[in-house]
């Protein structure tokens, strides 16, 4: 008995080990880039949200599970945005976050790379990508950057849109 009490008491020790963080809007930015008709087209994603356990010099411990509101996106044009939220694209009503969750992170230093899974539309994929780490406002600042491939998650059909878009992260997360 006195063993089980010892391991419930070790293993709630190792939670509090954990920094528990929550992505924060303000201070924070997920922006987009992808090509139409041969252009650089740029947009973004608000609406942060999720927890992220992070310690900078255990990077083996953390782990992230952050989702945005895809009815934010924004392009700066109010029709083509409302066009992205609709069945074809984000079909927001049925899907109404984009998930991000990690299944692996390694590095130290500041620089890390990050292993996971990217939902979107109802669609998941797996994602890898480097990361950096720095201490901010009694929080981290994370930023990062990827590419993905729209027809992957079933985003839009044929059309004059490239196929393959940029995601550049900067997201603030304070204190739990």
């Amino acid at each position: 008995m006195k063993k089980i009490i010892l391991l419930l008491l070790m293993l709630c020790g190792l939670n509090i080990t954990y920094a528990q963080y929550k992505p924060v809007n303000q201070g924070s930015s997920l922006k987009f880039t992808i090509k139409n008709l041969g252009f650089d087209v740029g947009g973004s994603f608000g609406g942060l949200d999720g927890l992220i356990n992070f310690d900078p010099d255990n990077a083996d411990t953390a782990n992230f599970d952050v989702t945005v509101d895809a009815a934010t996106v924004n392009t700066d044009n109010n029709l083509r945005d409302e066009h992205l939220r609709g069945d074809s694209y984000f079909d927001v009503k049925n899907n109404p976050k984009i998930r991000l969750l990690s299944t692996k992170v390694t590095g130290k230093g500041g620089a890390y790379l990050l292993n996971g899974k990217i939902t979107i539309k109802g669609k998941t994929q797996p994602i890898v990508f480097p990361f950096t780490a720095a201490p901010h406002a009694g929080g981290y600042q994370f930023k990062g950057s990827f590419k993905i491939k729209r027809k992957d998650f079933g985003i839009g059909g044929t059309s004059t849109i490239a196929n393959e878009l940029e995601v550049n992260l900067d997201v603030l997360a304070k204190k739990a």
